[in-house]
């Protein structure tokens, strides 16, 4: 049989989305383990009992314990600034920061568990990721602070200071997974339902948009859960 000169390529492009898959799945499994264990109580063991996969896998993607806790971190940051990339001078003002608000509350919803490790880690001084902390994440909260301060200048919202803004929109977005047995209790609740979320979300929008001198949306009516 001739093999099609396609062949290896298409052998390549499977295997790298088996590996993609594979990497997915266990930076999932991560997440939850290092939450509910923290880095100290986690182990590669559980990790990959929780993915569903030969512990041997886990070394192949990650070498170590340490690799994959970076990895996680490093994820989750990258996921949470993602959106942040709308924020851009020719951008809508309102339009870019309610997207990025909604964008930061579907991940507290979807992947609580990740807020969580990242809490932790800050709680503990940042001692893997302080360095990515004060490099990337500094320079892209700079660059999108300037394009607030320019919509400031341009009489496109209020005055606010553009680097707290963010600061104010992590805590506010976050709390919903970091604090979510809080908020469940004080809700009483076992968990938040959907509609809870979609409730937390519309107020976080029309509050900071608000206070950002832009029309925030008003569907909130009453106070049910």
């Amino acid at each position: 049989m001739i093999s099609s000169p396609d062949t290896p390529a298409t052998d390549d492009a499977g295997k790298g989305q088996i590996r993609q898959a594979n990497e997915a799945r266990i930076l999932a499994a991560a997440e939850r383990v290092f939450a509910g264990a923290g880095f100290a109580g986690a182990t590669m063991a559980a990790i990959a009992e929780a993915a569903g996969l030969p512990k041997a896998n886990l070394h192949y993607y990650f070498g170590s314990k340490q690799d994959l806790y970076r990895s996680v971190l490093a994820q989750t940051l990258t996921d949470w600034l993602e959106p942040a990339h709308a924020i851009t001078p020719d951008a809508d003002p309102k339009t870019a920061i309610e997207a990025y608000i909604r964008a930061k509350m579907a991940l507290s919803a979807l992947r609580p568990h990740a807020s969580r490790v990242f809490a932790n880690e800050l709680l503990h001084g940042a001692p893997v990721i302080k360095t990515l902390l004060a490099s990337h994440l500094r320079e892209l909260v700079l660059a999108k602070s300037a394009v607030i301060a320019q919509w400031i200048s341009a009489g496109k919202m209020a005055p606010v200071d553009p680097v707290h803004l963010f600061f104010t929109i992590w805590a506010a977005t976050q709390t919903y997974a970091d604090f979510e047995v809080q908020v469940c209790a004080v809700m009483g609740v076992a968990e938040l339902s959907p509609a809870s979320q979609t409730r937390a979300t519309e107020h976080v929008v029309s509050l900071i948009l608000r206070g950002c001198g832009l029309r925030g949306s008003n569907t909130l009516s009453g106070f049910a859960s």
